[in-house]
């Protein structure tokens, strides 16, 4: 008499078994030059140190250098295996969470709430502008509405204090400046 030992079943198989998107190593590769060329450009903005050959620029501009060198290096990699795999090899390949109208507004939320969060950040402060973030983010991924507002506040209030008053970084008051502390 055979005994039939239970199979294991990942909880976690079925969620994530749609979610897939497949970009070609030499799109990764097209996309991180950019990322490396606008570091790079940025950085030669920064401020030098009288009588110092180096300066803030120097570590950034070193790690966008290797960067570009990966991305050459995906890049490289990317078209080989598309002319090992021919015309089916394809430089994107969209999986079935593109099609879910609920995993698309999340994408859009999350891409919305950063170019929200940098165009308005200085006008607004880091305060506002963190809680709305927060807030729609929440909102988005299905957070209770009667806690959104409060939750929110208290983490952008505690983010604020953390970096502001214990790491001394400067955030942007905006239209608080009066209120500042």
């Amino acid at each position: 008499m055979a005994i039939e030992t239970p199979t294991r079943v990942s909880l976690n198989a079925g969620l994530h078994a749609g979610l897939r998107m497949k970009l070609n190593d030499a799109v990764w590769g097209a996309l991180l030059i950019f990322f490396s060329a606008a570091i790079l450009v940025h950085v030669q903005s920064f401020p030098t140190i009288p009588g110092q050959k180096v300066g803030p620029a120097l570590f950034p501009g070193v790690l966008a250098v290797c960067l570009a060198v990966c991305a050459v290096l995906l890049i490289v990699k990317g078209l080989a295996s598309r002319a090992q795999g021919g015309e089916r090899a394809r430089w994107v390949e969209l999986d079935g969470w593109t099609r879910s109208r609920r995993h698309l507004r999340a994408f859009v939320a999350v891409v919305g709430v950063n170019v929200f969060y940098i165009a308005l950040v200085d006008a607004l402060g880091f305060i506002l502008t963190g809680t709305v973030y927060l807030a729609l983010l929440f909102i988005v991924f299905g957070v209770r509405k009667k806690l959104v507002v409060p939750i929110a506040l208290i983490l952008t209030l505690g983010i604020h204090y953390a970096f502001y008053k214990l790491l001394k970084v400067p955030l942007p008051w905006g239209i608080l400046q009066g209120i500042a502390w």
